[in-house]
């Protein structure tokens, strides 16, 4: 395994490794599933990136969530 760290770079952009701790760390930190993780991202993200549709994709993210919580807990 080489010594460079995969986290001191980033495919397409900097929106990531410009930020204090990156959105996959805190993921990791807290062991969020794909759709906690998915809204931390773009939330993350949102000035820099994406603008409004990120804070939307992160919305939609959660009505997807919430529908699922309530389904299974009856």
């Amino acid at each position: 395994m080489s010594g460079s760290n995969p986290l001191g770079r980033q495919v397409g952009g900097d929106h990531y490794t410009n930020a204090t701790i990156q959105p996959i760390e805190y993921m990791m930190a807290h062991n969020l599933g794909y759709i906690e993780g998915a809204v931390v991202k773009y939330v993350t993200r949102w000035e820099l990136k994406g603008g409004i549709e990120d804070l939307e994709k992160a919305k939609h993210l959660l009505e997807i969530l919430i529908d699922y919580v309530e389904k299974e807990d009856g």
